[in-house]
């Protein structure tokens, strides 16, 4: 079964968004993945569709409404194993293991959040995992859930032209990824460093695992305190 997303928002001309561009588009239009924006404001049971309501015990902006977000929801992901994500600054980080884990499954269910948050009853209710892209503030979901839904289809299987692109990067080994060179030998006055055009496998093998352990130290040493992955 293809990768099935459902992404439920108040504002479904968002996507696919530049989902429906290069690899991922070109994929969507084969069927390898598929993606159904689904209007929220839609599930409200007044007249005037109200999705939102003023915080309890006060305060600035507005929630979003437990009550319509449930339906929504129910109806989109009844009897449905696929898991269920909360895009929210205070969420756990998304990480490339995260990614893959989801890659691996059927399909999301992706709640945009907007306004000051979502009522937590719903958050509890419907078991939603929030998920946080960086410790940013965004104005609403979106943009969120198409980075998560981006790095989660570009690893699809047939997605890349070359399956190795998606082994040998930052992160999939815990590490940050080493520079990379192409022609012209010489660029301003910079060379291609030697081993890369040595011929030597077993150098150049050597050589890009001590630059990603070198920019890994420099920029992002956290990952270094991480477990090994195996």
């Amino acid at each position: 079964m293809p990768f099935r997303a459902t992404v439920l928002t108040l504002y479904p001309e968002m996507f696919p968004g530049h989902l429906g561009a290069s690899l991922s588009g070109r994929a969507l239009e084969r069927g390898q993945w598929s993606i159904d924006a689904v209007q929220i404001r839609n599930f409200a049971e007044d007249k005037h569709r109200t999705v939102d309501d003023t915080p309890a015990g006060g305060g600035a902006g507005m929630v979003l409404k437990a009550d319509v977000l449930a339906r929504a929801i129910d109806a989109v992901s009844q009897d449905d194993d696929r898991p269920r994500l909360l895009m929210s600054p205070r969420g756990r980080p998304l990480t490339q293991k995260r990614v893959r884990e989801l890659a691996d499954g059927p399909g999301v269910v992706i709640v945009c959040g907007r306004f000051e948050g979502v009522d937590q009853r719903v958050i509890d209710g419907r078991e939603l995992e929030e998920v946080s892209i960086g410790d940013y503030i965004l104005s609403g979901g979106e943009p969120a859930a198409l980075t998560l839904l981006d790095a989660v289809v570009r690893i699809l299987p047939g997605v890349m032209g070359n399956e190795l692109s998606g082994v040998h990067e930052s992160f999939e080994g815990g590490l940050l990824e080493h520079p990379h060179y192409t022609r012209p030998q010489v660029f301003e006055g910079r060379e291609i460093p030697a081993v890369l055009t040595s011929g030597n496998h077993g150098a150049i093998a050597k050589w890009r695992g001590a630059e990603a352990r070198r920019l890994t130290e420099e920029r992002r040493p956290d990952l270094l305190l991480q477990p090994v992955k195996k």
